[in-house]
């Protein structure tokens, strides 16, 4: 299995902190506080020092894990295990939204994903997200709903709808 080169570097306490302001910078925009997806700072540096968690960013000209001191537009959380990888948080810049760039780092992570030794990719999102069709387009089908599952910042529900990918 081929090991995911910004995983082994992930290692190294300056990498991850630069990799974790690049994903907070992003979460800030791409993430509308009124779902209640993001995830804090804690989480993130938890989730990256886990060496089942792999990450994938992108430049806003589409270089996926570009060289130190690039302009970060979008990322790619995951995580592995026992063949199966879920995709756990993705995000763009809305200043970079249009260009392809989530769809790239989808790409590449089935890509990273199959090296691993996944043969499923699941992602679960709100009812209303508008990556939807994006998943949709790659090939994800439903395969699941978690009725009022996510909180909203207003204390309304809503459904959550699980997604796979055999690959």
């Amino acid at each position: 299995m081929a090991a995911n080169p910004m995983q082994s570097r992930l290692h190294e306490s300056p990498i991850v902190k630069d990799t974790v302001d690049h994903i907070m910078e992003v979460m800030e925009t791409a993430f509308d506080p009124t779902w209640g997806e993001a995830w804090n700072r804690r989480q993130v540096s938890d989730a990256l020092i886990m060496p089942t968690t792999h990450v994938i960013v992108i430049s806003a000209s589409g270089i996926i894990d570009p060289p130190s001191g690039s302009d970060i537009a979008g990322f790619c959380l995951s995580r592995h295990t026992a063949g199966e990888e879920e995709l756990l948080l993705i995000g763009v810049k809305p200043t970079s939204r249009g260009a392809g760039l989530g769809r790239k780092m989808i790409e590449q992570l089935i890509r990273d994903a199959q090296a691993r030794g996944a043969i499923r990719i699941y992602l679960e999102m709100r009812a209303n997200n508008p990556a939807e069709s994006l998943y949709r387009t790659i090939g994800f089908q439903p395969i699941g709903k978690r009725p009022k599952y996510y909180r909203l910042s207003n204390g309304e529900r809503m459904d959550a709808i699980t997604f796979g990918l055999s690959i």
